[in-house]
């Protein structure tokens, strides 16, 4: 028994001997020293985890290797590596980039200044000021969504309120050319139909009854005179004759009135007043027995086969139309129908109150629906712009003086891009330049983009200023270094000052001890 305990500890003994004699050989074939041997070998024996996790539920954990109901192995947790710690170039104020300080401080309120690092610099003297870098994770936190600009023909549909009017080329008022009395009226209220030609009242006038005496004596005239010798006595008689039918038409008086009183020969007391076209009268100003003169309006009439449309369209829409553009209008009575037109003029004037052009459209109104002073919703379709490159409307940053998108440059890499726009429909904007078709922009989360951009171009341009002033300096101190000689002169000239300063002051001291020597010898 003794001998065998014995014979295992010599066994054991010369292994431990052969593997240390072993480690030494290795160490000194790989040209390092026992001690570094060591070291390596403890430096590269694995990690031990802390604990063991479920790989289906990270909420259970093992202090030792498991396997879960399926049978699968915990997952190892290690403790993470030290990172080192990178240092500061700067402090930024927070509130104002433009201010930093090469210490840790805080602003007026309290807050701690922001620390600037190297890496945050990285890249800015090849990319646009302003650039952004954001980590992954952080542009899929606050939402980061993107779109592509592309080509597409930008449509506009402008829908714009208007008042349905008369059209005034279609309209008259009717007054009398002579003064007189009211006889008989024919269209005696609002609304009533006329045709072209009816009798719309009948006047009596005196001026009108001499000037029908008159045209009937130049006819006798001219009939007795036909067979007289004399030319000049027959071109006379036709000229007053002429005159007088002029004076009938100018008195307003019908032509088939003047055909009758000319073959009858009777004068007739009573004139009429015709209506000159077919429409609907739209206001009455006279009745039965008044008396009337050129100032009375007697009717006004207006054709509605064809009405105006009179639209208010805000100043930015109004590059978009143009005369001939086609237009549907419907109103809030009238779902049912859709009316069809153009537009015919835009006015040359702005309303002061509303900002807003008029813009006048013409349609029909064979049926008489469209009735004047009603209001009516329009649309215009503008003509389409084709090829052009767009980008939605809440990808564009307006910060008054210009607009600007973000680039996608990379994986959390923004670049501000200034951009020049066009015309907006439907959600779209054109853009004229600045961007190409299928570059990537962002379309959302815009402000936390754009204030992080403005802060590193604020910075990139303070840090562009602080190397000038640095430029600068270093310039001085070459300057003060060229001329040495005259700061040496300058120190020359001081130092003979103060040597002459110090050799009065010497004088009047070694005065003193005379003196004082001088009383000592006087009252010795």
């Amino acid at each position: 028994m003794i001998k065998t305990v014995l014979a295992a500890a010599i066994t054991l003994a010369l292994g431990i001997a052969v593997g240390s004699n072993w480690s030494l050989v290795e160490g000194y074939i790989s040209g390092k020293t026992p001690v570094e041997s060591a070291s390596s070998t403890l430096s590269e024996a694995p990690e031990k985890p802390l604990f063991y996790r479920n790989p289906m539920n990270p909420s259970i954990t093992s202090p030792v290797p498991a396997k879960d109901e399926m049978g699968m192995d915990y997952i190892p947790v290690y403790p993470d590596k030290p990172k080192k710690k990178a240092e500061p170039l700067f402090y930024r104020n927070p509130m104002n980039p433009t201010v930093t300080s090469p210490v840790p401080a805080q602003d007026e309120m309290g807050m701690d200044y922001i620390p600037v690092y190297a890496e945050e610099d990285q890249g800015s003297s090849q990319e646009p000021a302003g650039t952004v870098k954001i980590d992954p994770v952080i542009v899929q936190n606050i939402g980061v969504r993107t779109t592509v600009a592309k080509k597409k023909q930008l449509f506009k549909q402008i829908r714009a309120s208007g008042r349905i009017t008369v059209d005034e080329s279609r309209m008259t008022r009717l007054h009398p050319r002579t003064e007189g009395w009211v006889q008989t009226q024919q269209v005696s209220r609002v609304g009533h139909t006329v045709s072209k030609g009816d009798e719309l009242i009948q006047i009596y006038s005196p001026q009108l009854v001499t000037s029908q005496q008159e045209y009937l004596l130049a006819l006798e005239n001219l009939k007795a005179l036909k067979s007289s010798p004399y030319a000049d006595i027959q071109a006379g008689a036709k000229e007053m004759a002429d005159s007088a039918y002029q004076r009938l038409l100018l008195l307003n008086m019908p032509k088939q009135q003047i055909r009758t009183l000319r073959r009858t020969g009777k004068i007739r007391r009573a004139v009429s007043i015709e209506s000159p076209f077919d429409g609907i009268a739209l206001n009455v100003g006279v009745r039965e027995g008044q008396y009337i003169t050129p100032k009375t309006e007697l009717f006004m009439l207006a054709d509605l086969s064809r009405v105006w449309l009179l639209a208010d369209v805000y100043e930015y829409e109004l590059p978009w139309i143009k005369v001939g553009d086609t237009a549907s209008m419907y109103i809030t009575g009238l779902r049912e129908s859709r009316f069809q037109g153009k537009v015919s003029y835009i006015y040359p004037y702005a309303e002061s109150k509303t900002r807003t052009v008029k813009v006048r459209l013409e349609f029909d109104n064979l049926e008489g629906l469209l009735k004047p002073d009603m209001f009516a919703d329009v649309t215009i379709d503008a003509d389409a712009r084709p090829d052009a490159i767009v980008v939605p409307s809440e990808s564009i940053v307006r910060s008054g003086s210009r607009e600007q998108v973000f680039v996608v440059r990379g994986a959390g890499k923004f670049e501000p891009r200034e951009v020049e726009l066009g015309y907006s429909s439907e959600g779209w904007v054109e853009v004229i330049s600045g961007i190409e078709a299928g570059e990537k922009i962002v379309s959302s989360a815009l402000f936390l983009i754009d204030s992080e951009s403005k802060l590193r171009e604020a910075t990139a341009k303070m840090m562009e200023a602080s190397k000038g002033d640095d430029a600068t300096s270093t310039g001085d101190k070459d300057m003060s270094m060229g001329s040495m000689s005259m700061d040496a002169m300058t120190m020359d000239s001081k130092e003979a000052e103060l040597s002459m300063d110090e050799k009065s002051l010497d004088s009047m001291s070694m005065e003193k001890p005379r003196s004082s020597d001088g009383m000592g010898d006087s009252q010795q």
